[in-house]
């Protein structure tokens, strides 16, 4: 028998990768997604879970379901809410909500992640994906950014508490990601300027391009197994340089 992990927003995109990656050596994966759609190529080790991933009960729920099929070796907070809002033109509980709607995915997840992993006896591992927003805000991106800032500070605190109990936490922060939003977001820009766009986007990163879902995936896989053993607390970019990049042209 297998491992088992919970992976949330496992549907599309990053979550996809990952929950992909994780299926090797006959783990079991349990994904949890609002839309069920977004599980419709879901294969028979993964186990859908649709629902909230902030509602305790969900998170709960995803994570005996784990346990059931195997000992449960990870967990991966990876949904989020993406929209924009700016303080001087949003209301204030409008902004707030969206920094808790993305704050909550990664608190709920981690202490559920704890919580079982101590009543288990078991040792686990944790990542959190943020952005390179938590350290490079951009225009408009307020609540998100925030939020990923705060869930950067949540994974450093956490590895903190629970190191000596065996829980490693860590976090991993991409740039831009060739995901089904970002499909979206290239196919609706105008067809005579949708290559300066995807050059724009490409030239934010000193590799030249933007990553693929699987590039993520795979260093969240690293950090959830035994070859990231003395890995803990650490925030790891996976954006292609962009964070060290100097001035954001995506700023100006």
């Amino acid at each position: 028998m297998g491992h088992s992990f919970v992976v949330t927003g496992g549907g599309r995109g990053i979550g996809k990768a990952v929950v992909e990656r994780l299926l090797g050596d006959r783990n079991t994966v349990v994904a949890v997604e609002h839309d069920p759609a977004a599980l419709d190529w879901a294969g028979p080790r993964v186990i859908p879970v649709i629902g909230d991933a902030a509602d305790e009960e969900v998170a709960a729920w995803a994570a005996d379901l784990a346990q059931e099929s195997g000992p449960l070796r990870g967990w991966v907070n990876n949904a989020a809410v993406f929209r924009d809002a700016s303080v001087h033109s949003a209301p204030i509980a409008e902004v707030r909500a969206l920094i808790a709607a993305n704050l909550d995915l990664a608190v709920v997840g981690c202490a559920t992640a704890v919580r079982h992993f101590l009543d288990a006896g078991t040792p686990g591992a944790i990542v959190n994906v943020t952005s390179h927003q938590a350290t490079r805000a951009v225009p408009g991106g307020l609540p998100y950014a925030t939020a990923k800032a705060a869930t950067e500070g949540l994974t450093r605190s956490l590895a903190v508490e629970y190191g000596r109990r065996g829980i490693r936490v860590n976090a991993v922060a991409p740039g831009t990601v060739a995901t089904e939003r970002y499909e979206a977001f290239m196919a609706a820009q105008p067809p005579e300027s949708a290559a300066a766009v995807e050059e724009q986007l490409a030239t934010l990163h000193p590799l030249g391009r933007v990553a693929a879902p699987a590039e993520v995936a795979s260093v969240v896989a690293h950090l959830l197994s035994d070859d990231a053993s003395f890995v803990n607390g650490a925030t790891i970019p996976v954006d292609g340089g962009r964070t060290v990049l100097g001035l954001d042209p995506e700023a100006r």
